[in-house]
């Protein structure tokens, strides 16, 4: 059996009485993109802070290429890591804050291409005080490629892009993936994952809620059929159960093309189905279920 890329089991860290993260397991395996969700201190950035081997667990164990991240140095010449914020030195041009990366990696990579690949090369000798915010994260987000990791950490990486911007850099993540370079990302863009992850997770309150490949975490969840009748209506039967407040109805359904086939077939000729929207579940459903089953607790 392959030896994952990262592998996690039963991680606990603390911050003296306080558990931040109380005994997860996860795997990524080379190539493809894991995403680490979570509601606001669920434990992501202290899971990822502790997988880069820059904190130490309070339990259990946790392996990068099979080797212990925080006692083996040697694998950091082998990963990238886009951090929440790069602290870069605002005197300095974009060019010269590169190079000084560059300087600081064990793999070297050319700073022009780097720069060019995150849309940055017209960007080269402006400040780095002088950038966007946006801008600034794709300079973080170049310095991470410097090395040419064969593991990248991306923790929120398009906070502050605007949507072209937000674009390319999925493009870019996805050349990455498409060369097998292994990702581990953590974003509060849900769309972002939907978009680019192979599997995921959702943490709360230090916990793995939910996990898996995002087409099984997706088709555990029902889907959704919206409209307004203008009307009080006797619906059809239905696998899915419907919830009515006044003339709007809303169904959530284990069978989408079913309860879809059956309400249209009744509403023909009957009643018109104002607005109606039908999907599958999306992650943004996925997590409010996770928060309404730890309400629920």
């Amino acid at each position: 059996m392959t030896t994952p890329v990262i592998g996690v089991q039963g991680l606990r860290c603390r911050y003296g009485e306080f558990e931040a993260v109380r005994g997860i397991d996860l795997e990524v395996q080379a190539g493809e993109l894991f995403a680490l969700l979570g509601t606001n201190g669920a434990g992501k950035t202290t899971t990822l802070e502790t997988i880069e081997g820059h904190r130490e667990p309070s339990g259990g164990v946790v392996r990068v290429f099979g080797r212990d991240p925080l006692q083996d140095r040697s694998i950091r010449r082998r990963i990238g890591i886009m951090l929440q914020e790069g602290g870069f030195a605002g005197d300095l041009t974009v060019r010269e804050t590169a190079e000084l990366g560059r300087a600081l990696t064990a793999r070297p990579s050319d700073v022009d291409e780097s720069l060019a690949a995150v849309g940055l090369a017209g960007r080269r000798e402006v400040r780095v005080r002088q950038l966007s915010g946006g801008e600034r994260r794709r300079l973080d987000l170049a310095l991470a490629l410097l090395g040419e990791p064969d593991l990248l950490f991306l923790d929120e990486p398009t906070t502050g892009m605007d949507p072209e911007s937000r674009r390319a850099t999925w493009d870019l993540v996805r050349g990455l993936l498409a060369r097998g370079t292994t990702v581990l990302l953590t974003t509060h863009y849900l769309e972002e994952a939907e978009r680019l992850a192979h599997r995921l997770a959702i943490m709360h309150e230090g916990r793995i809620a939910v996990s898996g490949r995002l087409v099984d975490v997706l088709a555990a969840h029902r889907a959704r059929i919206s409209f307004d009748a203008g009307r009080d209506v006797a619906l059809p039967p239905l696998a899915g159960t419907a919830e009515v407040t006044g003339t709007h109805v809303e169904i959530r359904t284990p069978d989408l093309q079913r309860d879809l086939h059956a309400l249209l077939s009744w509403a023909d000729g009957r009643v018109e189905l104002s607005g109606l929207r039908a999907h599958h579940a999306s992650l943004e459903d996925v997590f409010q279920g996770v928060r309404e089953e730890a309400l629920v607790a």
